[in-house]
């Protein structure tokens, strides 16, 4: 798997990646303490609020930036975004008032929104390889991984010596890092995009594409099957380890270290996986398994009641790998399902798409166990999951092949596009790698 690695170019897009994501973990923690320091017993509700906002930034910036920015010089945008997220780390231990916390954190979301589509957009053109870029999608979902189970261990061992400010320096330091090592490799160039149209039209480009790709509108259904059932950890780990089974504070990080040692695990095996089975089998499967955890954590909750910790791990574990099978294939399906040019439209719209899922489903999981229990959270969000795997098993082809054959009605004769297609009953028909675009604005029936 490390072999992709000897890419130069990769590979320092790889490790600007990871120094930016241990930026962010340190920031996770500082700006928790930082919304406590300033808000007191209202820290919940800040925090809250900023995380709210940062999912609205990623849902509304994302497309538009990648309308704005898709067609200039990658390299250029990328550390300049950089170096906006690091000047708003170096800002925030400034602040004292809670609704100046609220506009550098939009700004730094919105300059993320920006950031990470784009990225990942440009991997495909550095790894034109499906192979490699297998490896590099796995690599990515492990950074994630380990970037949830090192930070707050990092960000705990700094606070030892020094106060949770300097946090937000070390959050700078890291996008700042991520700067140069983009700066110093050549990105290919994004292909020159022709349109004509609005920007609302260059804006939503990349939601239509998607929503008219069938493995596409498939792949969100399996985000939404994801989020419900990763929000059930990530929001109710806390009142369920403290208060169901009675255990500290410690044994929350504990459970939540298992939910990522579960996605790690998974995200090792993915690639020689990968190479036997089709997207479709993992992903489908994964999503299947996910509804069956949920509803045997709802079995485990209402039956065994407290005392069963070593229950929970495990579910918690089973729950973190389902998740990544599911999820992880995903850039694949993205990278399959447009051209050079349209991908970073295409990355933008699953950007925003995925995460309005975890938006829905991060205050449903902790109104649902609040207003009821931990049981009905379990049965609610396992509903919603397997929601999620009728609808991906129905919008998403089992025969999925890349060239379609299809027929152009609609262009004239001596037009490029139909340069080897053939006239049969009126209409040109050939076949081809078949993705949404300019001349391709529905899928072939």
């Amino acid at each position: 798997m490390l072999a992709v690695l000897r890419n130069r170019t990769y590979r320092h897009l790889f490790g600007a990646h990871v120094v930016a994501l241990t930026g962010t973990g340190l920031a996770t923690v500082a700006l928790g303490l930082l919304a406590y320091d300033i808000a007191g017993a209202d820290a919940g509700a800040v925090l809250g609020t900023a995380l709210a906002i940062k999912m609205v930034a990623y849902v509304s910036v994302a497309p538009v930036a990648a309308a704005l920015l898709g067609a200039l010089p990658r390299r250029a945008v990328l550390v300049t975004l950089d170096l906006i997220r690091a000047g708003v780390a170096v800002v925030l231990p400034w602040v004292d008032q809670v609704w100046q916390v609220y506009a550098l954190i939009f700004v730094l979301q919105a300059a993320s929104a920006a950031f990470t589509p784009i990225f990942q957009a440009t991997i495909p053109d550095v790894l034109p390889d499906e192979r490699e870029y297998t490896r590099a999608v796995t690599l990515s979902r492990m950074a994630y991984d380990l970037e949830s189970l090192l930070s707050p261990s990092l960000a705990a061992a700094l606070l030892v010596l020094m106060s949770f400010n300097n946090l937000f320096l070390g959050t700078a330091i890291g996008f700042a890092g991520s700067a140069l090592l983009v700066v110093s490799i050549v990105l290919p160039r994004p292909k020159p995009v022709h349109r004509k149209g609005s920007l609302y039209a260059a804006t939503t480009r990349g939601i239509r594409i998607y929503l008219a790709t069938p493995r596409l509108r498939g792949l969100l259904a399996v985000h939404l099957a994801a989020a419900a059932a990763g929000s059930m950890v990530l929001v109710n780990t806390v009142a369920y380890v403290r208060d169901v089974l009675g255990r500290g504070s410690s044994d929350v990080a504990v459970a939540l270290a298992f939910n990522g040692v579960g996605s790690l695990a998974a995200a090792l095996t993915l690639p020689k996986l990968l190479d036997r089975v089709s997207d479709r089998t993992v992903v489908i499967r994964a999503v299947v398994a996910l509804f069956v955890l949920l509803f045997a954590g709802a079995t485990f909750a209402s039956l065994l009641g407290g005392g069963h910790w070593s229950a929970l791990l495990v579910l918690w574990a089973l729950i973190g790998a389902g998740c990544s099978f599911a999820l992880a294939p995903g850039a694949r399906l993205l990278r399959r399902s447009a051209h050079s040019q349209d991908r970073p439209a295409l990355f933008a719209a699953d950007f925003a798409l995925s995460h309005a899922c975890w938006l829905l489903c991060y205050p449903l999981a902790g109104w649902v166990a609040t207003a009821a229990n931990t049981t009905t959270a379990f049965l609610v969000l396992g509903a919603i999951t397997a929601a999620g795997a009728l609808i991906a098993l129905r919008l998403w082809p089992r025969h999925d092949p890349a060239v379609v054959e299809h027929e152009h009605c609609d262009l004239d004769a001596d037009h490029d596009h139909l340069h080897d297609a053939v006239l049969a009953g009126g209409v040109y028909r050939h076949a081809h790698e078949f993705r949404i675009d300019d001349h391709h604005e529905r899928w072939p029936r």
